[in-house]
């Protein structure tokens, strides 16, 4: 007959056990995406060059200090108005 603490040695070593068993037992990380379609997802992010009125407008909304919508509509007619003087 086992004793009591016997009982909770055995125990804790079993719950042990099952935790570093459960460890292992995870699904691995999934695999890297293929090489051939690589470059076809780095053109698809890749980034236009802003335009010389876009950083112009975008320096301009600086100087006044406008943030947000404001920002947004402020370049939006400066770069209209770039686009009408050419």
């Amino acid at each position: 007959m086992m004793t009591l603490s016997s009982r909770a040695a055995a125990t804790a070593f079993a719950s042990l056990f099952l935790l570093s068993s459960a460890a292992f037992a995870q699904t691995p990380a999934p695999a890297a995406a293929p090489a051939a379609s690589a470059p076809a997802a780095a053109t698809a992010t890749a980034k236009k060059p802003r335009s010389a009125a876009s950083l112009e407008c975008s320096k301009e909304a600086d100087a006044k200090g406008l943030h947000g919508k404001e920002r947004k509509k402020f370049r939006s007619d400066c770069k209209k108005e770039a686009a009408d003087k050419k």
